[in-house]
């Protein structure tokens, strides 16, 4: 693959994952009664943990735009999947069972992973 097909790859699917992400945290920097039914009453985590979720996927969304931050970059999108991967597990483990909505965010998980593998085939092909 050419340097120049790996860097639009990784643009796309980092933007799309950023935006994404962003979305998903605006309703809990709000703590609107969406974010309140998901994460405190559904998931059972208190609702002082909500907006805290919120600011961190904006902070690590923002972080995977940024070029270069080779080692905070790899902390972002490992926070970032680590959301996703917890908020299908703590869906899973309360239900006993796999609900098709919490199947759904791991649809969300791919534009990331995308976007980390090209990231990593940048940064070995020497590309900022």
């Amino acid at each position: 693959m050419q340097p120049k097909t790996i860097n639009i790859l990784y643009w796309v699917f980092t933007i799309l994952f950023a935006a994404l992400m962003i979305f998903s945290s605006y309703g809990s920097i709000l703590v609107n009664e969406d974010a309140k039914t998901l994460i405190h009453d559904q998931l059972g985590y208190p609702v002082y943990f909500i907006p805290f979720t919120g600011y961190a996927k904006i902070i690590g969304s923002i972080i995977i735009l940024i070029p270069g931050l080779k080692t905070i970059k790899e902390w972002a999108y490992a926070g970032l999947f680590f959301d996703l991967i917890a908020v299908v597990y703590s869906g899973i483990a309360l239900s006993g069972k796999v609900d098709p909505m919490m199947m759904f965010m791991l649809i969300w998980i791919v534009p990331g992973i995308l976007s980390y593998y090209f990231w990593k085939k940048k940064m070995n092909l020497g590309i900022q």
